[in-house]
C-alpha cells in the first residue's frame, strides 16, 4: 500500500466529471468496510480508495488547488491508509440524543484502548489509538477516534488462507460486543494486506 500522493490526485475539474461514479463507488465501498458493535460504536475500517476521495472531496469543497493546500489534506489523511501489516479504522460513538450522548461518552472513558480484532486461532490485537493527538481526557471520551491494528505475518497468513475475523469491545461500559465479519467485509479487509 502506498501514500498518496499530490500527482495521483485528479485536478478539481477532472474530479468534478468523475465525481458521480467516484462518489457511488464511496458509498459502496464504505458500507462495505462498516462495522456496528451494537447500537452506538461504528467502525469504519479505512483503505486507500476512501482515504483518496476523502482528499478529493476536502480539495473540492474547499476549492484547493495550491501546493500547500493539498500537501494539508494529504498529511491530515494519508495516516488512515493501511501499510499492508495494519488495519486502519474510524471508530464513531453514535446517539442520536445529545444528553445520553454526553452521558455515554463521560461512561465510556478508554473505550479506545478496549477495541479489537481477533483472527481466528490468534491472539488478540487492541487498537493504538489516536496516534496524532489525544481525544480523550479523564472526564470524557471523544466520539471519534483514529485507529490502528497491527497485524503479525502469522495473522496475515492465517486471514489469506481464510481465516475468519472477529472486531469487538470489551470496555466494562460497553461489554462484549462482538461481530464476526461478513466474508465480503473480510475479504476487504484482506485486499489491504501484502
Amino acid at each position: 500500500m502506498g501514500i498518496i500522493t499530490r500527482d495521483s490526485l485528479l485536478s478539481l475539474e477532472t474530479y468534478h466529471k468523475e465525481r458521480p461514479v467516484f462518489r457511488e463507488k464511496a458509498i459502496k465501498e464504505r458500507r462495505l468496510r462498516t462495522v456496528h458493535l451494537g447500537d452506538h460504536v461504528t467502525l469504519i475500517f479505512e483503505n486507500e480508495f476512501l482515504m483518496r476521495y476523502q482528499i478529493q472531496e476536502m480539495l473540492r469543497v474547499e476549492k484547493t488547488f495550491e501546493d500547500a493546500g493539498i500537501e494539508d489534506e494529504l498529511n491530515a489523511y494519508n495516516p488512515l491508509v493501511p501499510s499492508g501489516s495494519d488495519f486502519k479504522a474510524t471508530m464513531m460513538i453514535e446517539y442520536p440524543n445529545e444528553a445520553d450522548r454526553k452521558v455515554a461518552l463521560a461512561k465510556l472513558v478508554g473505550i479506545e484502548h478496549k477495541i479489537f480484532i481477533e483472527i481466528e486461532g490468534q491472539a488478540r490485537v487492541y487498537a493504538i489509538a489516536d496516534e496524532d493527538l489525544e481525544r480523550s481526557t479523564a472526564e470524557k471520551t471523544s466520539a471519534v477516534h483514529f485507529m490502528r491494528f497491527d497485524l503479525t505475518a502469522d495473522m496475515k497468513m492465517a486471514l489469506k488462507a481464510g481465516a475468519q475475523m472477529m472486531v469487538g469491545c470489551d470496555h466494562k461500559g460497553y461489554p462484549m460486543h462482538v461481530q464476526t465479519l461478513p466474508s465480503e467485509t473480510l475479504a476487504s479487509l484482506v485486499s489491504d494486506l501484502n
